[in-house]
């Protein structure tokens, strides 16, 4: 494959992991703010619980569409890695949410705003989103999979046991 059709295929792959990501996205910035805005929960408990219910929707995006060609794990173990590639990734964004908004308040000398907040929260869902990237392609759903059809089905080659290799 040539160095240009791989970077057109890699495009599309990332299109479509932006596509499955920007709608978990606004899944995650919607619980996120009914949490922290509306329920009073703590920005930390809002940032892990947010993600939580917008892994779902990434993980049936991801497997379905944006790497359907891809996973020569079974299905157990592609779960197990995705759980813990995105246990990993949570961890990292509630923590640049923590250490984002403590900044913000000691810079601002109070308490940092929804405001501020939220923009510390969408700069943590943009490093986040490059890591996920990386770890779905080169860890989570790794490897091409084999398709049944192609494992059931005999071979159509010839055979030329007789011809001299």
């Amino acid at each position: 494959m040539s160095q240009h059709a791989r970077w057109r295929r890699l495009a599309g792959l990332g299109a479509r992991f932006l596509t499955v990501g920007a709608i978990s996205t606004i899944i995650e910035i919607a619980v996120f703010n009914l949490l922290y805005l509306v329920l009073g929960v703590d920005v930390v408990v809002a940032k892990v619980v947010a993600s939580l219910v917008a892994l779902v929707n990434a993980y049936i995006g991801n497997r379905e569409w944006t790497f359907r060609h891809r996973g020569g794990h079974t299905r157990a173990v592609e779960i197990t890695l995705f759980i813990v590639v995105n246990a990993v990734c949570t961890a990292l964004g509630a923590l640049l949410v923590w250490a984002g908004v403590e900044a913000a308040s000691a810079m601002l000398g109070r308490e940092a705003g929804p405001f501020v907040v939220n923009a510390v929260n969408l700069a943590s869902i943009i490093v986040v989103v490059v890591l996920r990237f990386l770890l779905y392609h080169y860890v989570v759903f790794r490897g091409v999979r084999v398709r049944e059809d192609a494992v059931t089905a005999p071979s159509a080659a010839p055979n030329n046991s007789a011809t001299p290799h």
